[in-house]
């Protein structure tokens, strides 16, 4: 945070009677981050943006995401809430921010949101996209934003296997089981997927190379995307059956599942907030 605040003379801050609910949508590369919720002692998305949120308003704020992401992972359309002083320039705000935070961290649209609006609470649902770097080299260009996979992959035999995963099910195979307090019941792991497919984008002089995962659901518990993207590589890599994914669903047992992919390929990518929870 080089840049000084750009800061409206106009007020001190504002107090709570004097605020309005801020919608912005925020893109962040978090391969330098320990995941984007705030942490005690450890750099975060949020974190870096909170404070710096904080620097140039010149007031303490609380806001809220869409959703937590990990270590390592990515966002294009992860969106943020909270309350400004309604003095707030929205535009001075959002260049303000980028010029401290970016390339790491970067406001893409800032409006003023209804105050009933909630980044996480009102989501209906959300969708990820990972990238697979499928070649027997590296690509140092992606290296940050993908996942290096030597063994050619049958992507035909990935897709007939994801379409296992559509709709409604217990995804307890493919996600962290949350902890509970004593005597508190296990928190249900049903979400229903909406979308699960493959395809290649085409690179110039590499058209095959960069396989693209794209998922969507109602909500994702926690490693539950990853854990898809390592189940459906065995599979490409012929370490599954494509048939096989009912069963590793049904058995309701993390271990059935593939292992975790790693973080650098996933981007929360888009958010959306039309129609009703499925959960309401």
């Amino acid at each position: 945070m080089t840049e000084p605040p750009e800061l409206d003379s106009s007020s001190d801050g504002g107090s709570v009677a004097s605020r309005r609910n801020v919608r912005l949508l925020v893109a962040y590369d978090g391969s330098d981050f320990h995941g984007f919720a705030e942490s005690h002692d450890v750099s975060t998305v949020m974190g870096m943006l909170r404070a710096t949120l904080e620097q140039i308003l010149q007031t303490d704020l609380d806001l809220t995401a869409a959703g937590r992401t990990d270590a390592g992972v990515h966002g294009w359309g992860q969106v943020v809430t909270g309350m400004l002083p309604d003095h707030a320039d929205l535009v001075r705000v959002q260049r303000s921010v980028n010029r401290m935070c970016a390339p790491s961290i970067v406001i893409r649209s800032a409006d003023w949101a209804e105050p009933d609006f909630d980044a996480r609470f009102s989501a209906t649902s959300r969708a990820y996209r990972y990238d697979v770097w499928n070649d027997p080299q590296p690509n140092p260009l992606l290296a940050r934003t993908s996942w290096h996979v030597v063994e050619p992959l049958d992507v035909d035999a990935m897709n007939v296997a994801a379409t296992h995963l559509l709709g409604e099910h217990d995804f307890a195979s493919f996600c962290r089981r949350p902890k509970v307090g004593e005597g508190r019941p296990e928190k249900s792991l049903v979400r229903i997927l909406q979308r699960a497919e493959w395809h290649r984008v085409a690179l110039e002089d590499m058209p095959d190379s960069l396989l693209r995962f794209e998922i969507a659901a109602s909500s994702f518990c926690h490693q539950m995307v990853r854990s898809i993207v390592g189940t459906l590589v065995d599979v490409g890599r012929g370490r599954r059956d494509s048939h096989s994914i009912p069963a590793t669903v049904a058995a309701l047992d993390r271990s059935a599942a593939g292992s975790v992919a790693p973080p650098t390929g996933l981007v929360l990518w888009h958010v959306g907030y039309d129609g009703r929870r499925w959960d309401a």
